[in-house]
């Protein structure tokens, strides 16, 4: 009897019941888009290595360090590797089409960073030749790049027109690798340096350093540290993660203005959802005192509250979650230039769950309160 009210009960007023639903399923769907948007912004953490540590100037990343740091950095004991390389920013035609790019040393940073797939054809074209370079697959489709093509960058810290050949074309191993980057060879870019401006010649942005194992990252960076301290160039060494985290930092205003507003939505769909089930409580208050002169307590009454509450909340829920998806794909072709990594995490599902359920159940807590202690004599009142 209760579960056959349980589902008629939602649809006596069908033009309600649909507008709450989409009203549901819209916030579910703005909250999803809003949490995959948070987590692009930290796909660069989730993609880090708890091996890997970065080295960079104690002053800014904007200061460089010396060359000559790299075989220093070798000796320390539980140091397994070590690369380089430099930020080189960069635009292609055009102001708008600014890229990531970096100058590496080839063989150790390929080493280092086994989660950029690239076919071994291409890694030994790009490694023997001093003028290429590798490029992420989303990259590559963006300006509809192919192995051999002539590529042509302005730099912006490094000024001049910049000429590549392109050998590689590269394959995030995780969902979370970014697939948009530009790298080249280190050697190109200081020997050019070296021509045109020689005090910015064997300068390094950082230093990309590999432990042996996770255990060993604290002493590890303390030891890097301790050793260029007092030097004329001092130096930070933080994990992977941290470094990554600190460009996050820069743009932390923008990043907790979207978690505000996400958790907002639901807020607002909360009081909206609050608002039906108390205009169907009141309704209803004869039928419920109906209900309790025919023998049903105020937990049976509450039952069918709470659950058409929760049915609405949740059919909302699986349509938002449902146009989730389309919707991410979209946001991803569109701002695939700013958001090179937007997937729908599983977490966000989970979040979206917890979202419809606690709206549901929020909504219906005045509305079961009322009916509960609901008088007989007074909800009879009430009829006709």
């Amino acid at each position: 009897m209760l579960l056959k009210l349980l589902f008629k009960n939602p649809f006596r007023h069908k033009l309600r019941a649909v507008l709450t639903i989409l009203g549901i399923a819209v916030a579910i769907l703005s909250f999803g888009i809003l949490r995959t948007v948070v987590g692009a912004w930290y796909a660069g953490v989730e993609a880090s290595s708890a091996t890997r540590l970065v080295t960079r100037n104690s002053i800014s990343i904007i200061f460089p360090l010396p060359l000559s740091y790299a075989e220093k950095i070798r000796q320390v004991d539980g140091v397994k590797a070590v690369s380089y390389g430099n930020w080189f920013g960069g635009t292609y035609i055009n102001e708008k089409n600014f890229i990531a790019s970096f100058a590496v040393e080839p063989v150790s940073y390929l080493k280092m960073f086994p989660e950029l797939v690239l076919p071994p054809d291409q890694e030994k074209a790009f490694i023997g030749d001093r003028k290429s370079c590798f490029v992420g697959r989303k990259l590559a489709e963006r300006f509809h790049w192919k192995i051999g093509d002539t590529i042509t960058l302005k730099g912006n810290i490094f000024p001049g027109n910049w000429e590549f050949v392109l050998k590689g074309i590269y394959k995030g191993k995780f969902k979370s690798t970014p697939e948009d980057q530009f790298r080249f060879h280190w050697d190109y870019l200081n020997e050019t340096m070296k021509k045109t401006a020689p005090r910015r010649a064997d300068q390094i942005g950082f230093y990309m350093i590999e432990v042996k194992s996770p255990e060993l990252a604290a002493r590890v960076a303390q030891d890097i540290d301790r050793m260029f301290k007092n030097s004329l160039a001092e130096t930070i060494t933080e994990t992977e993660k941290a470094f990554q985290l600190g460009f996050i930092s820069m743009v932390e205003a923008i990043v907790i203005a979207i978690q505000l507003v996400s958790f907002v939505v639901v807020v607002i769909i909360m009081a909206v959802a609050a608002n039906t089930m108390a205009m169907t409580a009141r309704e209803r208050i004869g039928e419920y005192a109906v209900l309790k002169t025919l023998g049903f307590g105020g937990w049976d009454i509450a039952f069918l509250v709470f659950g058409e509450s929760l049915f609405l909340s949740m059919a909302g829920c699986a349509i938002g979650i449902a146009l989730t998806f389309p919707a991410a794909a979209w946001f991803r072709a569109e701002l695939g230039d700013y958001f090179p990594v937007f997937n729908v995490a599983n977490k966000t599902i989970y979040m979206d769950v917890a979202a419809g359920l606690v709206v549901g159940t929020v909504a219906a807590v005045f509305p079961v309160w009322r009916a509960i202690t609901l008088r007989i004599a007074d909800g009879l009142r009430r009829i006709g």
